[in-house]
């Protein structure tokens, strides 16, 4: 545990610095020095064109543009204004919303989301279930809460989804708290790239709906951050109608984030929406929700809010930003098809993948192998089971090229 002069540890473990943002610092660093053209940054996790400049919806930046003062500079309530929650509900769940009672609240992003589940729907002390590849700020938001992140194993020896290792967790789970809240990103898993099939999501049901009877409160987040650059909008979210199926005390919340689907990343702006069985439960939701909102960030900044709204209401403009949206879905699909190709013909193995920013490659030493590969200009992130690469952030023609410099640093 770290020395502290003033402040207080209270059990967190906290770095020096954020180890992503640390190896992105270090790769712009390289490519200040050296060029882009001679430096891989498959660390950034937002989506880059082929000239490494920031993906921006023109359509998203149109609205942006035409926005009155009061548009971005008034507060908006601190659940969020009518309009975005109406208009949020829409863009989460296209044409497949479950049935059921729907709340939406306003939060900083799909992190705020994550931060208010956690702190409404577990105890202190308790251990919040993921899967074994996660996005790691999962163990910061929850230490920071006083809880930690369970996790079970995501892939069989199959390369599917484990259920029994999934239902295995959850009854242990549940036999020592009296609430669990279990994260489940899909589709297009960030780090894996993984989704999770309607099968799959059978499974899961099967098993909420086993430990339902135990009569214990469990909340389900659909941490949906990358859904609408999976592929086909509607296709990928045919899960959803299958979310009414789960008993009154199994709460499924999606966690919404504009960020990725609309390229408004520095807006900060996403939302939580409950699916719940009565009206009860999502009027609980919704006030418990904003208390915490209150107690932490106090209300979401208003500009993204207003651009979406705005973005719904107007149906020849929400198909320009559907439009172009898919061009740069295209591109990136097209990325990580392309690194799984090199990557089997080299023969460097890959966790399962399905699509969205990142992939991962299993790996025993992962900070040496990053960091011999960061000595030849190659910068990825290294996490507990393996390697990161960011699809997302470098070109086709990267994607094919750093397989094989992987697979030599492995070697």
């Amino acid at each position: 545990m770290a020395e502290y002069i003033l402040a207080r540890g209270n059990g967190r473990t906290i770095p020096q610095e954020d180890k992503i943002f640390g190896i992105s610092n270090r790769a712009k660093k390289r490519i200040a020095e050296k060029g882009a053209e001679q430096v891989i940054n498959a660390t950034i996790g937002s989506l880059l064109d082929d000239r490494g400049e920031l993906v921006v919806l023109s359509s998203v930046a149109a609205v942006f543009k035409q926005l009155s003062p009061k548009d971005y500079a008034d507060y908006a309530p601190i659940g969020g204004i009518a309009p975005f929650k109406e208009a949020v509900q829409k863009a989460a769940f296209g044409a497949h919303q479950p049935e059921g009672f729907i709340e939406a609240v306003a939060t900083p992003g799909g992190t705020g989301a994550l931060r208010n589940v956690i702190s409404n729907y577990s105890a202190a002390g308790d251990k919040v279930l993921t899967s074994d590849w996660h996005w790691a700020p999962y163990n910061t938001i929850a230490g920071e809460l006083g809880r930690s992140i369970e996790t079970f194993t995501f892939f069989t020896a199959q390369r599917s989804f484990h259920a029994e290792a999934f239902r295995q967790k959850v009854m242990q789970l549940l036999d020592i708290q009296e609430s669990l809240v279990i994260i489940m990103n899909t589709p297009a898993h960030n780090p894996t790239g993984y989704s999770l099939t309607l099968s799959d999501w059978d499974q899961v049901v099967d098993v909420l709906c086993e430990g339902a009877k135990r009569g214990k409160a469990i909340a389900l987040v659909i941490d949906a951050a990358y859904i609408d650059f999976a592929g086909d909008e509607e296709e990928y979210r045919r899960f959803l109608p299958k979310l009414a199926e789960l008993p009154e005390n199994v709460l499924p919340i999606m966690a919404y984030s504009l960020s990725k689907t609309f390229t408004l990343y520095g807006t900060r702006c996403g939302a939580m929406i409950c699916i719940a069985k009565t009206k009860a439960i999502a009027d609980e939701f919704k006030r418990v929700c904003e208390y915490s909102s209150r107690g932490s960030w106090s209300n979401s900044a208003k500009v993204a809010q207003v651009i979406l709204s705005k973005i719904y209401s107007d149906p020849a403009l929400l198909e320009k930003v559907d439009k172009e949206r898919a061009h740069y879905r295209d591109m990136l699909l097209a990325r990580g098809r392309a690194f799984e190709e090199e990557a089997q013909s080299v023969g460097l193995e890959t966790v399962p993948f399905d699509a969205g920013f990142f992939l991962s490659i299993p790996c025993d030493n992962p900070d040496e192998i990053s960091a011999k590969l960061e000595r030849e200009d190659v910068f990825i992130v290294p996490l507990a089971k393996g390697l990161r690469v960011s699809v997302a952030s470098i070109s086709e023609e990267k994607c094919r090229k750093l397989p094989a410099l992987i697979k030599a640093a492995m070697a």
